[in-house]
């Protein structure tokens, strides 16, 4: 049975919230996704090794009561040359059941916790993609969102006290 948003916990007694922190992963979804091949099959052809350019992201927001909607944007560029050999372009979701979580760690939940939970998932995707078009899989590194976050904090912090 799938868990809903309002369900409470199996250890709660009698049916009752207990107030501590509870985690959910109601779904996990691509919500776009687009592989573009645009130079085959010469791009297929050539010898030369390509350079690759990464981006992601991450996007987070209320859905509702304890719910919230988690985006992870990966976006990945194959170039040769003047010309692109491919492009891997992919949102992946995922919806998060919170509840009793303090606020001080909501933040940090939806921007650390929750897209590396839903790496590992969009990682295979973009690995196949290419693979799927003709290149070799394209295996990107596990990437540490915690110390994204972290660097993200100091440089807001530092350009607050840079405009007091």
């Amino acid at each position: 049975m799938a868990t809903q948003p309002g369900d409470l916990p199996a250890d709660a007694p009698n049916g009752v919230d207990t107030g501590q922190p509870q985690v959910s992963i109601l779904t996990q979804y691509v919500k776009d996704f687009s592989f573009e091949n645009p130079n085959a099959p010469q791009s297929l052809q050539m010898t030369e090794q390509p350079r690759i350019e990464i981006n992601v992201n991450v996007n987070a927001k209320r859905a509702g009561d304890d719910l919230y909607e988690v985006e992870l944007k990966i976006e990945a560029r194959a170039t040769a040359g003047e010309a692109t050999s491919f492009v891997v372009d992919l949102l992946y979701g995922g919806l998060f059941g919170l509840r009793n979580l303090p606020e001080e760690a909501l933040e940090p939940f939806l921007i650390v916790e929750a897209p590396r939970i839903l790496f590992p998932f969009a990682r295979r995707i973009v690995a196949d993609a290419p693979r799927d078009g003709g290149f070799p899989p394209l295996l990107l590194e596990p990437i540490d969102f915690g110390s994204l976050y972290l660097a993200q904090q100091q440089a807001q912090a530092g350009g607050a006290v840079g405009h007091a």
